[in-house]
């Protein structure tokens, strides 16, 4: 049994982990222990099923996938979590350690592989080698109807006002390219108080409209960045302040 912790209050440690199952295990059906709101979505999880993260004392995988947080995002993962004979894996992408660090338990997991999906800077990880993660393929057409042709996508799962901002930003950054652009929210729910003249859609997943748009404004997330690097020409990055997740550095080397 493949058991992945993605603890997060977000969407993106769920795609993360997506992405790493059809990666490295063909999309093996697996179990996914996490408390996001995301996790309502069928889209999201596809073959996998989902547990509260509570459930792993009663688990017994053959492999644990751990997401982003070596010792989970409270610190509470530590060896005496993992049952013998368990094989571990650590997905490691950039983080704060300077936050982080006091989290560690004095026995933290002994991970047989530690994959980092992105440069982690000055991280204090032995890390086994990088990792390019490519995401399932979408089923079907996400947009039938070409709303995304040609606009300019706002695309974000987090919080309303964060899109409100990631929208101001997207009109400014018009006004310096003197353009008059159509935008587009994609977000799955429809944000309350859009304004007047924003399109919205809700698919998911969102990446295969990026190649149909003229710009795809973002936060500076592992997976946007990720998922628009063949498309970096026409990336607008607003990064947001995360308690363990840097998007500021993120975003500079993605710029640069």
């Amino acid at each position: 049994m493949i058991v992945c912790y993605a603890q997060g209050g977000g969407l993106g440690h769920l795609t993360r982990i997506r992405a790493y199952l059809h990666t490295c295990h063909g999309d093996e059906p697996a179990t996914i222990l996490s408390t996001s709101p995301f996790t309502a979505d069928p889209r999201v999880l596809g073959p996998h099923r989902i547990l509260p993260t509570s459930a792993l004392p009663a688990l017994r995988p053959s492999l644990l996938v751990v997401d982003a947080f070596p010792a989970g995002i409270d610190g509470s993962l530590s060896a005496a979590s993992v049952p013998p004979g368990t094989e571990t894996v650590h997905l490691a992408r950039l983080l704060r350690w300077d936050v982080y660090r006091p989290l560690m338990p004095p026995d933290p997991i002994r991970y047989d592989r530690i994959w980092a999906v992105e440069d982690l800077g000055d991280s204090p990880l032995s890390v086994t080698g990088p990792l390019s993660l490519a995401d399932p393929p979408a089923a079907g057409d996400p947009d039938p109807s070409g709303v995304a042709d040609g606009a300019w996508l706002i695309v974000h799962s987090g919080p309303p006002a964060e899109i409100q901002e990631l929208i101001g930003y997207a009109r400014d950054c018009a006004d310096l390219e003197s353009a008059r652009p159509r935008f587009v929210v994609v977000a799955p729910h429809r944000p309350a108080g859009l304004p007047s003249g924003v399109g919205h859609l809700g698919p998911y997943p969102a990446w295969p409209l990026f190649a149909r748009a003229e710009r795809v404004v973002t936060a500076a997330g592992f997976n946007a960045v990720r998922q628009m690097r063949p498309w970096r020409d026409r990336h607008l990055m607003l990064p947001f302040p995360r308690r363990f997740d840097d998007q500021f550095t993120r975003a500079a080397r993605a710029r640069s």
